[in-house]
C-alpha cells in the first residue's frame, strides 16, 4: 500500500477511539509545552543577566577603592581621618606600565546637592575625563560630552543624565543652563542617557543620578577629603580616586592584564584597600550558569516527554491485543510483516506528532503569558522549538517500535482463531 493510504488508515483507526487517542496525546502535549516554556524562561533570565554584564564592557577592568579591615575598625574613634584607596600615581603607573591598556579612566565620586531655583536633587558627581564616555558608551541626547579643553581649563561644566535633567531642568532651557552643585555654579553642556542596574554582584559604573564634571574641576572645587557626622562622631575620609576603569586592547588579554595590574598596585599599597572586578569573568560565569540552568530545566521537562512516550507504548500494546484478529486477516490475504510494522508505527507517530504540534502552540503561549502578567523576560529560540518537536517524533518511533514489532510477530493462524 502507498504511504498516503497507510497514513489515512492510521488516522481513521485513531479517530475510532477519539477520547483514548486524545488522552494518550496529552502526555506528549504537556511534555513538549513544558520543555518550550522552561527553555524560554531560562533563556530569558540568562539573557537579562548577560545584558547587564555586557553593559560593564567585556574588555573593561574595573578597579575600586575600598576600606581595609583595619580602617573599618578605626572608624569608631571620635575624630578619625581615613586615608585609603586608589591614587593618581596608581593611574599613571597603569597608563605607563601596560602595553595592552587601551584606555585608562580615573574616576572621583562625590555626593552633592544640585539646585536650580526651588528645585533640588541629590546627585552623584562623577569627576572624570572624556575617555569615560568611550569606555562606558551611552547615547547623547543633547549638547556635548566633556572635552580635553575642559580638563585643561578646569571648566565649570557638567553633563547630566536624562533623569537629572528632567528633575532639575523641567520647563527650563536645558543646554547652557547654569545650576549650582555643592555651592558652585556649573553650566550644563550636555545630557546623556544612562543605564541602571546590577551585573551579578557588581554595580554598573553609571547611575541615573550622575553628573559628570572634569576631574580637575572636581579636585579644585571639592578636594579629596569628605567628612561624615554621625551621633557626635566625625569621620573624615581622604580618597584621591574612587575608581579606575581600564579598557584592554583585546579580549584575550583581559584576565592576564587584570592579574598584572593587581600585582603592581599591591606593591604600592600597605593594605588591600582596592578590589578588581573583571566583567569578562562574570560573563563567562553567567554563560556557564545559563547553560547549566537550561540543561536542568530541559531535563526536568524531558521527563514528562518520556512519560508521554510510555503512555503511547501502553496504548499501542493495548491496541495490538484488541486487533489481533484484524492483523491475522491482513497477514492471511498477503500483508507482509513490514507492512504491519509500518501500520502501527504510523499510528504511534501520528499521536506523537500531533501531540507535539499542539504542545508547541501551548509552549509558545505560556512564555508570552508569563512576560505579559509576571513581567519576566522570556526568549523563544529556534532550537527550543525544533528540539522538543524532534524528540516528540522520535518518541513516537522509539515507543511505537516494540508494539509494532510485536504485532508483526503474531501467527496468522492463531490470530484468525482469536475471539
Amino acid at each position: 500500500m502507498p504511504f498516503s493510504r497507510e497514513l489515512m488508515s492510521g488516522v481513521q483507526t485513531l479517530l475510532l477511539h477519539k477520547l483514548r487517542s486524545f488522552l494518550t496525546m496529552l502526555g506528549v502535549v504537556f511534555g513538549v509545552a513544558s520543555v518550550v516554556a522552561m527553555l524560554a524562561v531560562g533563556e530569558g533570565a540568562g539573557k537579562d543577566a548577560l545584558e547587564q554584564i555586557q553593559k560593564l564592557g567585556s574588555n573593561n577592568i574595573i578597579i575600586s577603592s575600598i576600606k581595609s579591615v583595619d580602617q573599618e575598625g578605626g572608624a569608631s574613634t571620635r575624630s578619625f581621618l581615613s586615608m585609603y584607596g586608589l591614587t593618581l600615581a596608581d593611574h599613571a603607573r597603569i597608563d605607563q606600565g601596560f602595553s595592552s591598556v587601551e584606555k585608562n579612566v580615573p574616576v572621583k565620586l562625590v555626593r552633592k546637592t544640585a539646585r536650580l531655583g526651588r528645585r533640588s536633587l541629590d546627585l552623584r558627581v562623577v569627576g572624570t575625563t572624556p575617555q569615560w564616555f568611550e569606555v562606558i558608551p551611552r547615547e547623547i541626547l543633547g549638547g556635548r560630552i566633556l572635552t580635553r579643553s575642559d580638563i585643561v581649563n578646569k571648566a565649570a561644566v557638567v553633563v547630566l543624565t536624562e533623569f537629572g535633567a528632567r528633575k532639575l531642568l523641567a520647563n527650563m532651557n536645558t543646554i547652557g543652563q547654569p545650576i549650582r552643585i555643592g555651592g558652585n555654579s556649573f553650566e550644563v553642556v550636555g545630557i546623556v542617557k544612562s543605564e541602571t542596574g546590577e551585573a551579578g554582584t557588581m554595580q554598573i559604573p553609571d547611575s541615573e543620578i550622575d553628573a559628570y564634571i572634569p576631574l580637575t574641576t572636581s579636585q579644585s572645587h571639592f578636594g579629596d577629603i569628605t567628612m561624615t557626622f554621625t551621633s557626635g562622631s566625625r569621620v573624615s575620609e581622604r580618597v584621591e580616586l574612587h575608581r579606575i576603569i581600564v579598557r584592554v586592547d583585546d579580549i584575550s588579554n583581559v584576565e592576564s592584564t587584570a592579574l598584572a595590574i593587581e600585582r603592581m598596585v599591591t606593591l604600592f599599597h600597605k593594605t588591600k584597600d582596592f578590589q578588581i572586578n573583571v566583567p569578562l569573568a562574570l560573563l563567562k560565569q553567567a554563560e556557564a550558569t545559563k547553560r547549566t540552568f537550561n540543561i536542568v530545566l530541559g531535563s526536568i521537562a524531558g521527563i514528562s516527554l518520556l512519560v508521554g512516550g510510555i503512555g503511547i507504548m501502553n496504548i499501542m500494546l493495548a491496541s495490538v491485543t484488541e486487533r489481533i484478529r484484524e492483523i491475522g486477516i491482513r497477514r492471511a490475504i498477503g500483508a507482509r510483516r513490514s507492512q504491519i510494522i509500518v501500520q502501527f508505527l504510523i499510528e504511534a507517530m501520528v499521536l506523537s506528532t500531533v501531540g507535539g504540534l499542539i504542545g508547541l502552540l501551548l509552549g509558545i503561549i505560556i512564555p508570552v503569558a508569563i512576560t505579559a502578567f509576571a513581567k519576566m523576560p522570556t526568549v523563544i529560540t529556534p532550537w527550543s522549538i525544533l528540539l522538543p518537536l524532534t524528540v516528540s517524533i522520535a518518541i513516537g518511533i522509539v515507543f511505537g517500535l516494540y508494539p509494532a514489532a510485536r504485532a508483526a510477530r503474531v501467527d496468522p493462524i492463531v490470530a484468525l482463531r482469536h475471539e
